[in-house]
């Protein structure tokens, strides 16, 4: 078991999280007898001498020369991906990495759904028909919507949102592929990126940003979607060129493109791209709802238990995650 009497540092604060939010992690760090501390997020690191567990958000990175100075054993981020975190420098020090995926779980799975449905079943025409007065009941051969039922839809990533999503299209009677070096869902199939992209009639991205998926989605692999497909990216920005997606969409060789991330955030031509008719685009939303600062902090004292009484911590990152 952890030492008792340390200290957990909470370094920065989303905008969403509340005092309420913070007590909640306070007491679940007190529970295991650490003591609760705080500092606001800065570019320079507060002291980190004596600190046991270190807390960040993503807008906080934690560098080599961060953790040169950090005396403890865990890192934690608040949220689902790492990339802002140098997990090779942490595993050379004998820190561990952990995060707090399920927080954000379904609500992202809710809104790569929805967006793939709205692309499926060309939701922006109807809209744009409608405010136009246009009823276009007639034209529904023409825009041909699509259902899930039997289709076949990709899933790239097979982590903890990834393998949700993979249950949810299977229970909607889609026929789910696969994709994840670490294998995948019992209730998909394996396959190469490749193979999946050939055959999918949508393609959903769960895959965390490691160096071999950055920039994985550019203008070569886009080119094997077929024409009728959809794309949805609620994972990082630096998966998918986001221009040539768009492009691909403007030319009618892809049904549609959603995101919700991006390689800059705010993206800085948002206005000519929601413009798109197939272009459907969030403001790195999808794992908002009103309680996620609770859900957060219910993830922190899971890890925290786990790391007092000498579990393996139940979301650790360990090399590509």
């Amino acid at each position: 078991m952890a030492s008792s009497g340390g200290v957990v540092l909470r370094w920065g604060r989303s905008a969403y999280e509340t005092d309420a939010d913070l007590a909640l992690e306070a007491a679940a760090a007190e529970r295991v007898g650490l003591r609760f501390v705080t500092a606001p997020e800065s570019a320079e690191p507060p002291p980190l001498a004596g600190v046991d567990v270190l807390l960040v958000t993503s807008r906080v990175r934690v560098t080599d020369a961060v953790l040169a100075g950090f005396s403890g054993d865990l890192v934690l981020t608040t949220t689902s991906g790492w990339d802002h975190i140098d997990v090779a420098a942490a595993t050379r020090r004998g820190v561990t990495v952990g995060r707090c995926p399920t927080a954000r779980r379904d609500p992202v799975v809710e809104q790569a759904l929805y967006s793939m449905l709205a692309l499926l079943r060309r939701q922006p025409a109807f809209d744009a028909h409608a405010r136009a007065g246009r009823w276009a009941r007639a034209e529904l051969p023409t825009l041909d919507p699509l259902g899930l039922r039997d289709q076949v839809v990709l899933v790239v990533g097979q982590g903890v949102i990834g393998r949700r999503m993979t249950t949810v299209l299977g229970a909607l009677g889609a026929r789910v592929l696969a994709v994840d070096p670490a294998g995948v869902d019992p209730g998909a199939t394996s396959v190469t990126l490749d193979e999946g992209l050939r055959e999918a009639i949508a393609v959903t991205l769960h895959c965390a940003l490691v160096p071999s998926t950055r920039g994985l989605f550019d203008a070569r692999c886009l080119a094997h979607l077929r024409p009728e497909a959809v794309l949805v990216n609620t994972a990082r920005g630096e998966l998918v060129d986001v221009s040539a997606a768009a492009a691909r969409v403007r030319a009618g060789l892809l049904r549609g493109f959603a995101t919700d991330v991006f390689p800059i955030e705010p993206w800085p031509a948002l206005a000519e791209l929601s413009a798109i008719d197939g272009v459907l685009v969030t403001p790195h939303s999808a794992g908002f709802t009103r309680d996620l600062g609770k859900r957060v902090a219910a993830d922190v004292a899971e890890a925290l238990s786990a790391r007092a009484a000498g579990r393996p911590l139940p979301y650790a990152v360990t090399g590509e995650g």
